[in-house]
């Protein structure tokens, strides 16, 4: 018996587990695997889709032995098995919608998730440096030509323009889809329902983790919903303003080795 078991360990990855040199420290891996070690169940929770997070999990020598949370909550995948356990798409408008949303806001730019491909609308400097930061290649095309179904749309531009383009979407379509910032660059669209703390949910569900034993962590918008089932909602200090004021706990920066920090808690506790 180890003296984490039965505990589960959700962090967010870009910007929470991965710092902002672009690698998971030498603290933060030592922590994981102490976790792991006295019977803790640890995993992502990410925006990225699989194609893009994928070779992390070499790059970074990332450890977990959970299902991981990925495309902001549209899925969630098995490793172990190398299976998707929930994949969910959005539905066969919303090209047509978003179509209609561009025309609204021509500035705007788009990348739509099918299966492992990446389709760009419009692409601008947000949707290079976002795809320069994944490496991952993606192809530019007309919105009618792009092959659906999507699992998930990123829409990029600044944030005043993603402001207005985020209402005018919920007020249409609102009963469709969540649509929820990443970064202050980028609005994530995945289906109603779908998101981070839906799939940290129905993971802690198949592992049989009891209420109270489900921790996470998370730095912006998009990690809200898994940090309000959280039994303690960490933060690294670098998190939005509105995770703040949200109520998480802040611990250190992203480049303190806060997961290692949240880890350290549980350790007490447990």
């Amino acid at each position: 018996m180890g003296k984490f078991d039965g505990v589960l360990f959700y962090t967010d990855y870009d910007d929470t587990l991965y710092n902002s040199a672009h690698t998971v420290s030498p603290e933060n891996h030592a922590a994981i695997r102490y976790f792991i070690e006295h019977g803790g169940r640890f995993s992502i929770a990410t925006g990225r889709a699989h194609r893009t997070f994928t070779p992390q999990i070499e790059r970074e020598r990332l450890e977990f032995n959970a299902p991981v949370v990925l495309s902001n909550g549209a899925a969630l995948f098995d490793y172990e098995t190398d299976a998707y356990l929930v994949q969910t798409c959005l539905e066969h408008d919303t090209p047509a919608r978003l179509a209609e949303l561009c025309r609204e806001f021509p500035a705007l730019a788009f990348e739509a998730y099918h299966g492992e491909d990446i389709y760009v609308h419009n692409p601008n400097y947000v949707t290079q440096a976002h795809l320069a930061k994944v490496a991952s290649p993606y192809r530019a095309a007309p919105i009618p030509e792009m092959p659906t179904p999507w699992t998930k749309v990123i829409l990029e531009q600044d944030e005043s323009c993603l402001k207005a383009v985020q209402a005018r979407l919920l007020a249409r379509w609102g009963e469709h889809y969540e649509a929820i910032f990443s970064n202050r660059y980028l609005l994530e669209l995945t289906a109603k329902g779908c998101h981070k703390g839906a799939m940290a949910a129905k993971a802690a569900e198949l592992l049989h983790i009891a209420p109270g034993r489900l921790y996470c962590m998370g730095d912006n918008q998009n990690d809200i919903p898994m940090l309000a089932l959280s039994a303690i909602p960490f933060a690294p200090a670098n998190c939005a303003r509105e995770v703040r004021d949200w109520g998480a706990r802040v611990l250190g920066h992203c480049d303190e080795h806060a997961v290692a920090q949240a880890i350290g808690i549980l350790d007490g506790i447990y």
